[in-house]
């Protein structure tokens, strides 16, 4: 705009120079010429004179120009200061699966267009426990949350235990940056506070941080720790406690390479090989697989829900040296089915999922894959788990789920021993109720068993209540 009217107004003040006394030499030079060309006409000693009214003429016309050009200048400043600047639009954010708080790099390292988030929750949890066949040890896992394979067997009871943590808190934390060419490259990084006790229930009741998931996704690859890609966790119910429904359920998180095609998903995931000594004992935990456990989907999405099929293929393999080395390897394999069915705003989850060698991937290992025999051979050991579950929605701040769960194997007791777990069942029902948005408190009522080989079993009864706010 500055720039435009230096412009016009140098033109007008050009203008004004020739309109004043500059004009009669501006205008004695084209008369210069027509004299001279009168002079060559009319031969010599004949001089031509300048026509007066010519020139006149000439004045007027440039005065008029020159009243134009400032006209102009005034109705092209008027429309310039009426006209408000264009808005400066920014770029339309890629749609994500939580909600964006920073749209442009907040880290020098950051992509441009980077979007971050960060999300969780906050949640006390109360459980007051009764164990009729034992007494469960102090500082044990099953006292935080349901985990069958911690129901003492074969004891007196003790009474009623209460413990309180707040050790399901979640902290999430991702970055998604639009690609070029279209996608996006995503990172998610998800911690809780189930680690190893950094103090006591004396004094800070101190825990330190645990790693859920951590990996990057691009276009169709996911590379880095999540959830199985055996396991359904759209098909987990609503649960007070960490799990739920653990007996039936796959329940593993590990590091793996993930391929999603369409309705189909394929992985290589980290492998493990648990295994039960011969004639029993405690477990060992085997780390000498030399190839990745694979796992193919394929999941039918509906109007009302989904279902799911995921098959399981792995290695089973140990490996020691010493007087007696064993070296052996074996396979395992299974399939799953599973799902969510909406019935209005009430659904229905289930699981079932059977093979041989599953025990690290079913009931957070409640049974091993495998046993060993006399001879250092490895024999797997095959099971089955499933649950099911109704959540029912009362309105819009109360709801509820009964949920059951089981599972079952099918030892060599020859091997294996009596003392190992053959099946365990658990069923609960639960109500939360939302006083205020994100804000939920809820309460469930468990009742579980889990029995040995031997016949020898263990019940506990559980009351457990919540107070969680997510953000």
């Amino acid at each position: 705009m500055i720039e435009l009217r230096k412009v016009l107004i140098a033109s007008a003040a050009a203008a004004t120079c020739v309109a004043g006394w500059p004009l009669t030499a501006r205008a004695e030079q084209p008369n210069e010429m027509v004299n001279q060309a009168q002079h060559q006409s009319t031969g010599p000693g004949e001089q031509a004179r300048p026509d007066e009214r010519e020139l006149d003429q000439r004045q007027r016309e440039l005065q008029s120009r020159v009243e134009e050009l400032e006209r102009q200048l005034r109705e092209l400043t008027e429309k310039m200061s009426q006209t408000p600047a264009p808005a400066r639009t920014a770029p339309a954010a890629a749609a994500v699966d939580g909600p964006g708080l920073q749209v442009k790099p907040i880290t020098p390292n950051a992509a441009p267009g980077t979007r971050f988030l960060y999300s969780g929750f906050i949640k006390l949890d109360a459980l007051w426990s009764d164990y009729r066949d034992g007494e469960i040890a102090d500082g044990s896992i099953g006292r935080d949350f349901y985990l069958p394979s911690t129901i003492p067997i074969g004891g007196a009871s003790e009474g009623v235990d209460l413990d309180a943590h707040v050790k399901q808190s979640r902290f999430i934390f991702g970055t998604d940056t639009d690609l070029a060419g279209g996608g996006a490259v995503s990172t998610r990084l998800e911690v809780d506070l189930y680690g190893s006790s950094l103090g006591d229930e004396r004094a800070t009741n101190t825990y330190g941080v645990q790693l859920r998931h951590a990996y990057v996704q691009y276009r169709q690859w996911l590379i880095g720790q999540t959830w199985s890609n055996f396991m359904d966790a759209a098909a987990l119910p609503e649960s007070a406690d960490f799990i739920g429904p653990t007996d039936g359920t796959v329940f593993v998180r590990q590091p793996m390479v993930r391929y999603t095609l369409g309705n189909w998903s394929f992985s290589a995931e980290n492998p493990e090989t648990t295994i039960s000594p011969f004639g029993g004992g405690a477990r060992i935990a085997s780390d000498d697989n030399n190839i990745p456990d694979l796992t193919a989907t394929y999941t039918w999405k509906r109007g009302n829900g989904h279902l799911r099929a995921a098959a399981l293929l792995r290695q089973l393999k140990y490996e020691t040296i010493g007087a007696t080395p064993i070296d052996d390897a074996t396979e395992g394999a299974a399939l799953s089915l599973s799902g969510k069915l909406n019935f209005g705003p009430h659904d229905l989850r289930f699981a079932v999922t059977a093979g041989e060698g599953i025990g690290r991937y079913v009931g957070v290992n409640f049974n091993n894959d495998a046993v060993l025999t006399a001879a250092g051979r490895l024999e797997v050991i095959s099971g089955w788990g499933a649950f099911a579950a109704w959540r029912h929605v009362w309105n819009d701040r109360v709801r509820s789920t009964l949920m059951v769960s089981t599972s079952e194997y099918d030892n060599d007791v020859s091997l294996t021993g009596t003392a190992v777990n053959k099946s365990s069942w658990s069923g609960a029902i639960n109500t939360f109720y939302a006083p205020a948005a994100k804000l939920e408190l809820g309460v469930e009522l468990r009742f579980a068993e889990r029995e040995i080989e031997s016949g020898a079993s263990g019940s506990m009864r559980r009351l457990h209540a919540i107070a969680k706010y997510s953000f």
